[in-house]
């Protein structure tokens, strides 16, 4: 089994997030061998605030 874990910025919508799940699992298929099932896709949502670049929050 395969878990991946995502962080993203929040503000994606679900059709988006949808479409990334559906390639990181197609990426772990091909390159790990591992059946569609065995793949889990976890992705945790930052808010804007509690993210940041060189100090600077984003």
């Amino acid at each position: 089994m395969a878990i991946v874990t995502v962080e993203i910025l929040e503000g994606r919508d679900q059709e988006t997030q949808t479409r990334l799940m559906g390639r990181i699992t197609e990426a772990v298929v091909e390159v790990l061998g591992a059946r569609p099932e065995q793949v889990r896709v976890l992705i945790h949502e930052l808010p804007r605030g509690n993210y940041a670049v060189a100090g600077k929050p984003v």
